[in-house]
């Protein structure tokens, strides 16, 4: 048989103040406020390269960016607000992002930028980027 117990709300061993601060620091999110947009990557790597694929949709090839230095790969795109609005339409939601966007990694070895390549297609970034010969140490013999 389950025990049943009287709820008093004067009682203060029953910590009346546990739910009040519960959610209270988590992020607000008001209506009609448009989330930001992440640019969502995939790495891969085998003996002589890494391979990245990143979602970037709605962003012309030439509005993206990709730099290399060393072992660190920054990515930024910039996505353009297009108006097309007609006399008499007016706008009931608007849930796209238009703006900047940027996201850098680092890899566990540095990237031959000479070699590298980007394609861009169907909303997809593919990166090949080939790793760096390692240099070698040489030991010197003392004459």
């Amino acid at each position: 048989m389950a025990n049943i117990s009287r709820y008093d709300p004067f009682d203060l061993a029953a910590e009346p103040f546990d739910d009040l601060f519960r959610g209270f620091f988590r992020p607000v999110r008001f209506e009609g406020q448009v989330q930001q947009m992440q640019i969502k990557v995939d790495v891969k790597e085998n003996d002589k390269s890494y391979t990245v694929h990143a979602d970037i949709p709605g962003v012309k090839k030439e509005d993206i960016h990709v730099t290399i230095d060393g072992n660190q790969v920054s990515i930024s795109a910039e996505v353009k607000k297009q108006k097309e609005e007609k006399e008499g339409d007016k706008v009931l939601r608007s849930e796209r992002y238009f703006g900047k966007v940027a996201r850098s990694f680092a890899l566990g070895q540095d990237i031959d930028e000479a070699t590298s390549s980007a394609k861009y297609n169907d909303g997809v970034l593919e990166l090949v980027l080939p790793k760096k010969k390692a240099v070698t140490t040489r030991k010197l013999t003392v004459q």
